[in-house]
């Protein structure tokens, strides 16, 4: 039958809040209760008549609590299938069936979180209440589950509407999320047990999610599966896209770079930086940042690494955005832009990165550590004659930062803390120069003592020779090259710098 009544309920939970109404309504439809420990505590000071789980299985609590609801006398009641022969044996060995199971496991993430003791950690690693989880969802054809705080608005749905009568679809969706709640929390365990190790096994589990309007396109759907609450307080306008999450993410990725230098800001277009500058006030670097391409920020995505004031907002509200990030805004700043209700503003708690990083692909799902290096001048090694003046070391290290975080092939140029002009996703990097000269040229600037970022080596000399051309004066590459020293002996015929990092940071 595929309706079934609740006649009977098993509750074990860390969280006891949200369990008051669960448990006026398994009172008010008469149901059996079976706990133990703190949780029947709990229940019998919310006046229900419970049945201790140690006076069925006629076992104390063991172990300091770590074997409590492990006995026949309770899986059995779960696992039984509502047929004869499995009836027969629970009629032999006094066994009742248990209809519902209520379980909210040991926090054991948040525990990590808080925590670097072992044997905290260890102990907020839930072996029964896991173990009730998968029996009942197993026998969901006879048994509701209800695996975590976050499903008890269900179950007090079908108590309160349907008097505790669960149809086979009720069952099976809580039976559903059941074993994803049960496989989240296994992976978490493995993640720790993993920490520091060279493992093999692609292990990740995330359980909030939100469905998005749509994907990249509107014919395709999309979810995010993440807590952005954890990095952004969302003040205002729509809801944020999949192509918003992108570039938000890429926005956040650049930022991270900057987060401890003077006034920076940046514009970002389909997750590559338009217009990026550093200078002494926010409002300053926003009009240097817009001046490297005013066309192709209108639509972008919009990040500083500091407070956001009035002139600046009032100077930004003059062209469309779609998503403006700082880490805070002055009051009559967020007033000002609060005005246009669509514009989404995003106040930055943590800009954080995650240390490992991974997307799907062909039949399976690649990973890799996140590309977190970023040289500093120490690390710089000159191989030219010529050694960069402190300004362009400042303009090298800039241009680096920026050059990380666009689309291979790619090259940046850039001076007085400013990108001039960029190249990106080119086939050569040639083809990425030419277009990085091109754009400085299109918005006004002159090339004349800029500085050239490469993502990686260049396999010939003839990107340092057009450089030459447009008036670069210091080039800094991650070298690596057999003819490196094509490049190198260019530069000294010609009086120009070059640095070498050793570290390619190509992005596909």
């Amino acid at each position: 039958m595929a309706s079934k009544k609740i006649q009977s309920a098993l509750i074990s939970v860390f969280h006891k809040d949200g369990l008051e109404p669960i448990v006026e309504e398994l009172k008010r439809l008469g149901i059996k209760i079976y706990s133990t420990g703190g949780t029947q505590r709990f229940l019998e000071e919310q006046g229900a008549e419970v049945t201790a789980v140690e006076d069925l299985t006629s076992y104390p609590s063991i172990l300091d609590g770590r074997v409590k609801t492990l006995h026949p006398k309770v899986f059995g009641g779960i696992l039984a299938r509502r047929e004869e022969s499995h009836q027969q044996q629970l009629q032999q060995y006094d066994i009742p069936e248990i209809d519902l199971v209520i379980v909210d496991l040991y926090p054991f993430e948040e525990t990590v979180a808080s925590t670097d003791d072992e044997s905290a950690i260890i102990e907020k690693i839930d072996i029964g209440g896991i173990s009730l989880i998968r029996a009942a969802a197993k026998n969901y054809r006879d048994v509701v589950v209800v695996p975590s705080k976050d499903a008890y608005g269900q179950l007090l749905s079908l108590l309160k509407n349907k008097d505790g009568v669960t149809g086979l679809e009720d069952r099976k969706a809580l039976a559903r999320h059941a074993f994803l709640v049960s496989s989240h929390y296994d992976t978490a365990i493995y993640n720790y047990f993993s920490e520091g190790q060279d493992v093999q096994a692609f292990k990740h589990s995330i359980l909030e999610s939100q469905t998005l309007r749509y994907g990249e396109n509107p014919h395709q759907q999309g979810v995010f599966y993440g807590q952005l609450e954890d990095m952004f307080e969302k003040i205002g306008g729509k809801e944020l896209s999949y192509n918003n999450l992108v570039d938000i993410d890429a926005a956040v990725g650049l930022m991270r770079e900057f987060k401890d230098a003077a006034p920076t800001f940046a514009i970002l277009k389909h997750t590559n930086s338009c217009g990026i500058a550093t200078r002494t006030t926010l409002l300053q670097a926003w009009e240097d940042a817009l001046a490297a391409d005013n066309v192709s920020a209108f639509g972008g995505i919009l990040i500083a690494n500091t407070t956001v004031d009035l002139a600046t907002a009032k100077a930004i509200d003059e062209i469309f955005y779609e998503v403006l990030i700082a880490p805070a805004f002055e009051e009559a700043a967020m007033a000002h832009l609060g005005q246009k209700k669509k514009r989404i503003l995003l106040r930055i708690k943590d800009f954080h990165a995650n240390e490992r990083s991974f997307k799907s692909l062909l039949n399976g799902v690649i990973e890799q550590d996140t590309d977190l290096k970023i040289e500093s001048a120490d690390e710089l090694k000159t191989v030219t004659s010529k050694a960069p003046t402190e300004a362009e070391v400042a303009d090298l290290l800039f241009a680096n930062k920026c050059v990380k975080h666009l689309k291979s092939n790619t090259i940046v140029l850039a001076r007085g803390q400013q990108l001039l002009g960029m190249g990106c996703g080119q086939t050569s990097r040639v083809d990425a120069l030419k277009q990085a000269i091109q754009k400085a040229k299109h918005f006004g600037f002159s090339l004349e003592g800029a500085v050239m970022a490469s993502d990686a080596f260049f396999p010939f000399a003839d990107s340092v020779e057009i450089a030459h051309e447009a008036g670069i004066t210091a080039v800094i590459q991650p070298g690596g090259s057999i003819r490196d020293k094509d490049s190198i002996a260019f530069c000294d015929e010609h009086g120009m710098a070059m640095v070498l990092t050793g570290v390619r940071h190509f992005k596909h």
